[in-house]
């Protein structure tokens, strides 16, 4: 009777269940293109998207959401794995840790795009151990528009795959140099997707160029010194060695990205700086552990795929097994810089304190080019080596700013308004007109490109001097305070010598340019009277033209001058238009 009553409750249980939200996988197909073609092939743009459509249909532990737009007109898409299939993020966010990996930003370096497709399917198939305390999103292709453009000539020193996409983007924007600028809408929807991850640890997957070696995987993490603190610490000290020696138990052999071009790399490299034009650099500002995957170019495709998953596959586990603490080191970081009065702006490489690594590389000669006539570079595969080369990871600062209470910014600025609405700044608009003692600074020097890059001709040694006035903003401009998560992100876009500030990527170019002028029949006269009416300028005037020639000998740049020190000069011309309040 009592097996009676059990088998009848199995059924009417069994019953009541909506199966129905489950398909049968043995529906779907999830080999690869890349596992059917012997791993020779990469999977197309619409190929890998029906992958993980199909994938979430599939399986509860993955899903998949579509944000914004590109520049090619397609959506970005987001595939999350939770292996307790909960999707709000908000509701595990204080209990796990996020990985984002971002795949195919140059989609000719389509090894991430296979890889993560593969893992996606075993981790939710249950092939590999799942991550316990980790949820694992992923863009399964940042750049629609490149992969688009498939080709097979354009990666020219490349080893496979067979067809792959572009490097330029829709607007033939290379991705990875938009991250703060953020001129396509590929770079907002990313700050969209980012912003509702929150991830502590972030991978970008690539491939190298540059020398040759060894390794098949090296890894990019981002700076130490420039992330900073006890989490740059962690960086450094912890969390790349064990990803080293997690993929050297797994005879995975990988080391730093060889920062050479066309030179061997036993005489010494340095670490990469990724600025926040990048996107480990921009990741950074989040405090967010952030590293590319490079894998070598030169290496069978289907060894580099397979390299890139077991990377990916250590990264989750010593990130699951390390969460709390990650998560810990993040909130202390960024509690750091609510506190902080000094923030390191710009860093160079430390020449005097570099690290020692031993290095397996290929013996390498210059010889005569058959082609050009002059000296060429070239390795022998078959001579290998293991040395112990000078490896410059660390960096010293080399500007620091002091960390304003606010910034305020005048509304018509409404482009730099927008991208920090676009990375969840605060803001407060003024209620009123109003009259506000502010810290104003007056661009004294740069340098611009001469040549076109990425859309624009970027400054760089940027000069300020700053002084303290009283500005008459209007009501609807905007107060951003520093006390906020974007502390980070605000330094580095709103001061100007940054090195990827706003400033420097063209968006205040306006007021480098003198809109007021003077006509010198006229101006002559009004000279004459400015110097009779001041003494002290007059004596400036005089010593101007003692010590300085070639002002002396133009009289068009010492009316010019004069000009300037007169009420007729307008306050807009060098003076930057965003402003700081003191602490």
């Amino acid at each position: 009777m009592k097996k009676l009553w059990l088998i009848l409750g199995l059924a009417i249980g069994f019953s009541s269940c909506d199966f129905s939200k489950y398909k049968l996988v043995k529906d779907y197909d999830f080999e690869t293109r890349f596992e059917k073609s012997g791993g020779k092939e990469t999977g197309t743009y619409e190929e890998v998207i029906s992958y993980y459509e199909k994938l979430a249909e599939a399986y509860p532990s993955v899903d998949l959401i579509e944000f914004g737009s590109t520049d090619s007109g397609y959506p970005l898409h987001l595939a999350i794995y939770n292996a307790d299939g909960e999707f709000d993020l908000d509701k595990i966010r204080k209990s796990h840790s996020f990985i984002l990996i971002n795949n195919g930003i140059h989609p000719g370096e389509s090894d991430g795009i296979d890889a993560t497709m593969m893992l996606f399917r075993d981790m939710a198939g249950d092939s590999i151990n799942s991550p316990k305390n980790t949820i694992v999103a992923t863009i399964p292709i940042y750049n629609v528009g490149g992969a688009l453009n498939r080709n097979s000539g354009t990666r020219t020193n490349q080893n496979g795959p067979k067809e792959y996409g572009f490097r330029g983007n829709a607007r033939n924007y290379d991705l990875n140099r938009d991250f703060i600028k953020a001129d396509t809408k590929n770079a907002q929807t990313f700050y969209e997707i980012f912003h509702y991850v929150d991830p502590e640890v972030f991978i970008d997957n690539h491939v190298s160029n540059g020398a040759d070696y060894q390794y098949t995987l090296t890894h990019l993490f981002t700076q130490h010194d420039k992330l900073g603190g006890n989490l740059g610490k962690y960086l450094n000290e912890t969390m790349m060695p064990a990803l080293e020696d997690s993929l050297k138990n797994k005879n995975w052999d990988i080391t730093p990205y060889v920062n050479v071009f066309n030179d061997v790399p036993e005489a010494g490299f340095s670490q990469f700086m990724d600025s926040p034009r990048y996107s480990t650099g921009y990741t950074t500002l989040w405090n967010t552990l952030g590293m590319m995957v490079e894998t070598h170019m030169l290496k069978r495709y289907d060894r580099r795929v397979y390299g890139t998953y077991e990377l990916m596959q250590s990264m989750i586990r010593i990130t699951d097994k390390e969460s709390s603490r990650i998560k810990d080191l993040r909130n202390q970081a960024k509690r750091q810089y609510l506190t902080d009065r000094h923030y390191n702006l710009k860093f160079e490489v430390d020449e005097e304190n570099p690290s020692k690594r031993d290095f397996k590389g290929y013996e390498a000669e210059k010889i005569a080019s058959e082609v050009t006539g002059g000296e060429r570079l070239k390795y022998d595969d078959n001579k290998k080596f293991t040395k112990e080369i000078e490896y410059y990871d660390n960096f010293k600062v080399t500007e620091e700013v002091e960390i304003p209470r606010a910034y305020v910014i005048p509304q018509g600025w409404w482009q730099v308004v927008d991208r920090l609405k676009m990375n969840n700044i605060k803001m407060e608009p003024l209620d009123r007109d109003t009259l506000i003692q502010v810290e104003v600074y007056k661009i004294e020097d740069y340098d611009t490109s001469k040549n076109p890059y990425e859309g624009h001709y970027p400054h760089q040694n940027t000069i300020v001097s700053k002084s303290t006035e009283e500005v008459r903003f209007r009501k609807g401009d905007f107060l951003v305070t520093t006390f906020q998560d974007g502390a980070r992100y605000l330094l580095e876009t709103l001061e100007p010598t940054a090195t990827d500030s706003f400033f420097n990527w063209n968006f205040f170019d306006t007021v480098l340019q003198q809109k007021e002028g003077f006509s010198p029949y006229v101006f002559e006269d009004k000279a004459k009277e400015l110097l009779d009416n001041d003494a002290d300028l007059q004596r400036e005037f005089d010593q101007k033209k003692r010590e300085d020639a070639d002002f002396r000998n133009n009289w068009y740049a010492q009316l010019d001058w004069l000009h300037k020190q007169s009420s007729n000069y307008e306050e807009a011309h060098l003076r930057y238009p965003i402003f700081r309040l003191p602490r």
